[in-house]
């Protein structure tokens, strides 16, 4: 065993606040394992609530894991030491359990190499009985599981909170062997499992998906239906993460706004608020150990209550700290109340560049709405202005380019007047980001556009704002885009392509030796009558997906 690695884990849980402490007893010993490293981890308030789900039973006992940094890594390669868990540095494949959270797709990466440091099979069908029950659950497998379906033996459609009580009440059984065991969780709301179902490909077409006990295809995804019940909060408070200085404290699951290529909008129906008591008692707490909340959620100023909330925050002395707000939601007094809480900059998301693109993707903003924000805030001494734009919409042209970079030019010129005025400088960051077709939204069935394409528009907006002062832009590469569309739209024979990369170090390598041209998952637009990966999980309204398709697309040629 390393004791430098066994140093930095007993010193990362010494800067901890809200730890579980070590215990013995537990009939069920799990870790919990985020595929990205320790800092990344903590900042989510999924793995969060996760964790402390766990450790609400007497009877389970769930420490914590993370892909190692550099330095970790080479140390576990040099001395050949096993993963460890973080509480109480035992190897994974000690523990009854392993549960993987994962949040986004190009953490599908990390998976391979977490198994082959731990010492177990990545592969469901190579580990026997002795070996830990591997789980997932996370918002990227709400998407599309199929990518790592083969590393898993179960995996959670849905939200924890609902899926956990009858799934915990099957775990604590004794006397069942594994199939067993995997058979009853098949039968329980959420529960995929993926070695159950026979399937087989035509090119990249899903050619048959049939489960082999006869029992119906699709698994319900599961969601809180009373988000009062239990507070999503933050659990642990460590100094070691990027929102170290704030509470985290959730207002709201899912947004009501239904944007075309987003899948919060629909994977997270219906959309829930909780009561202003439930956020205000849950502030009050936070405040105990920090003096900012951040108030997260996919549609924060849509949460109805969202001003008596923030009053209430600085009435008790804290602060506010909200990622964005939506153009539309903006007033005066909300502004003040982030000044009050030192803000200096605010984000909005205008997201399509052009007044075509906003409307293709249901945006429901005009040009006239985002320079009244924006004049708004600057009228309120807010000269710090963060922009999220998407580029490679379907149909984009360089005309809509264009309007982007003519909208970008009259915010800033507002800006510039006020800082003269005021005779303090301001800046305008834009962040752009490639389109990628994410499962369970209208835009599913459309490709995303090639690489080469995206970088070229890229380097014309670099160009035409470079020539700005005050202007930054900041890029998502084309080349992670494109990774991130293969693992939202690929399916089971992703896996292979998975484990090289892990061998290989390098996921662009194994892209090239792959026997399929990858691209074909990317860039391919999709009948609507084919058969989809994801099509099993149930939960959103497949029809009304088509309808807003055929709104944004209403020539059959299209998306082109």
């Amino acid at each position: 065993m390393s004791w430098k690695i066994v140093e930095k884990y007993r010193q990362l849980l010494a800067r901890e606040q809200g730890a579980v402490p070590k215990r013995r007893g537990g009939k069920l010993t799990v870790c919990l394992v985020y595929p990205n490293r320790y800092p990344v981890a903590m900042s989510n308030l999924g793995f969060q609530t996760v964790y402390a789900l766990f450790n609400a039973e007497p009877d389970i006992l769930c420490e914590r894991a993370f892909l190692p940094d550099a330095d970790e890594l080479r140390e576990y390669r040099k001395g050949g030491t096993p993963l460890l868990s973080l509480e109480s540095q035992q190897p994974l494949s000690s523990f009854d359990l392993i549960a993987f959270s994962v949040s986004f797709e190009s953490d599908y990466l990390h998976l391979p190499l977490i198994f082959s440091l731990a010492g177990i099979p990545a592969r469901s069908s190579e580990r026997g009985a002795s070996q830990p029950l591997v789980i997932a659950g996370g918002a990227a497998l709400f998407l599309n599981p199929e990518p790592v379906a083969d590393f898993l033996d179960l995996i959670c459609l849905g939200e924890a909170e609902t899926i956990f009580p009858p799934l915990f009440e099957l775990l604590r059984q004794q006397g069942m062997d594994r199939h067993e065991l995997l058979t009853a969780a098949g039968r329980l709301p959420g529960c995929y499992i993926p070695a159950a179902y026979n399937i087989s490909y035509d090119g990249f077409r899903l050619a048959d998906r049939s489960r082999r006990d006869g029992c119906p295809v699709e698994v319900d995804r599961c969601f809180l239906a009373e988000p009062d019940r239990r507070p999503t909060v933050s659990e642990v408070l460590t100094p070691d993460t990027e929102f170290s200085d704030m509470y985290l404290v959730e207002v709201s699951r899912g947004c009501p706004r239904g944007c075309r290529f987003c899948a919060a909008g629909f994977i997270y129906l219906p959309y829930r608020q909780r009561s202003l008591a439930a956020l205000e008692e849950a502030a009050t707490a936070g405040l105990q150990h920090r003096q900012k909340i951040g108030l997260v959620g996919a549609a924060v100023s849509d949460y109805r209550e969202i001003g008596a909330l923030c009053r209430r925050i600085l009435a008790e002395g804290g602060k506010v700290s909200v990622s964005s707000l939506r153009v539309d939601r903006l007033d005066g007094e909300m502004i003040e109340m982030l000044k009050a809480s030192g803000h200096k900059t605010v984000a909005l998301a205008p997201e399509g560049g052009s007044q075509r693109l906003r409307d293709l993707i249901n945006k429901n903003l005009t040009e006239e709405q985002i320079l009244a924000a924006c004049d708004l805030l600057i009228g309120h001494d807010i000269l710090n202005l963060k922009l999220y734009f998407i580029i490679g919409l379907p149909g984009e042209a360089m005309a809509d380019l264009e309007e982007l970079a003519g909208l970008v030019a009259k915010i800033r010129h507002r800006v510039i007047e006020a800082a003269r005025k005021n005779k303090r400088l301001g800046e305008i960051v834009l962040s752009v980001n490639p389109f990628v077709p994410k499962p369970f939204t209208p835009f599913q069935w459309c490709g995303m556009e090639p690489v080469p394409s995206l970088e070229r528009k890229l380097k014309y907006l670099h160009q035409a704002t470079g020539k700005l002062s005050n202007v930054r832009l900041l890029a998502e590469s084309p080349k992670d885009a494109w990774l991130q569309a293969l693992l939202s739209r690929g399916d089971r024979r992703l896996a292979d392509f998975l484990c090289r990369a892990a061998e290989l170090g390098s996921w662009k390598r194994a892209a090239r030796e792959f026997p399929l041209d990858l691209n074909g998952f990317v860039e391919r637009t999709i009948p609507l009558d084919e058969p989809l990966p994801w099509d099993f999980i149930a939960g959103v309204d497949h029809d009304r997906l088509v309808r807003e398709y055929r709104k944004a697309f209403p020539d059959p040629s299209s998306p082109a």
